[in-house]
């Protein structure tokens, strides 16, 4: 999944993107809600991790934003006051979960994961195609029995198209949704990606190459 992370304290911001990488996720990050604006009005992201207290544009005020422009992404809002009213306040203002600072890591993974599994048709909890099972909440992958070492890039362009049922998915779509906006578009890097993800799944193929459209499983 695509993610954006609006935080004004630029370390941690940093430090929760380097995490979401570590889960598979693609991350964007900005450090205030004018460029947070900014980048959803040319990416399309599944969550906005979005701090409340930002500097300048509130992160209220981006979030009333971005549901009155019909932005499709979910809203994971954080805030180092924790009161209800404060909760209230903030969900009132359109976002979909409330996080109060500090918290744990694994809280704010499970928590984006959750939006996500909201933001898109239910999928069941294991994808499956063949003798080929991906869990993606515990970020497993299995051949035949055999578990899959995959790199989350493998595994994020996998976990796609098996969810996408059998449709098409272009590498244009595959690079917007597992990559970061540091991906250079004009670069083979999906097609690279896409065929080490074959050599590791073996025999026989599951990605089928569609001519000038993109790939499918």
């Amino acid at each position: 999944m695509r993610i954006l992370v609006v935080e004004d304290h630029r370390d941690l911001a940093e430090t929760l993107a380097a995490g979401l990488r570590r889960e598979g996720m693609a991350v964007d990050v900005v450090l205030d809600g004018t460029a947070a604006l900014e980048r959803t009005a040319v990416n399309r992201y599944e969550v906005v991790v979005l701090d409340r207290d930002l500097p300048g544009l509130h992160g209220d005020e981006v979030c009333q934003t971005l549901i009155t422009e019909g932005y499709p992404a979910r809203v994971l809002m954080l805030t180092a006051a924790a009161t209800i009213e404060d909760r209230v306040e903030g969900l009132t203002s359109g976002a979909d979960d409330y996080l109060p600072k500090p918290f744990a890591f694994a809280e704010l993974v499970a928590r984006i994961r959750a939006l996500s599994r909201r933001s898109q048709p239910a999928l069941p909890p294991v994808l499956c195609h063949a003798d080929l099972k991906l869990d993606p909440g515990k970020r497993t992958a299995q051949r035949a029995g055999t578990r899959l070492d995959l790199s989350p890039k493998e595994f994020a362009v996998l976990e796609l198209l098996l969810a996408a049922g059998g449709r098409v998915v272009s590498a244009e779509e595959l690079l917007e949704r597992a990559w970061d906006e540091a991906a250079d578009p004009f670069t083979n890097t999906v097609k690279v990606t896409v065929s080490r993800l074959r050599r590791k799944l073996g025999d026989p193929p599951l990605i089928e190459t569609v001519a000038q459209a993109g790939y499918r499983i």
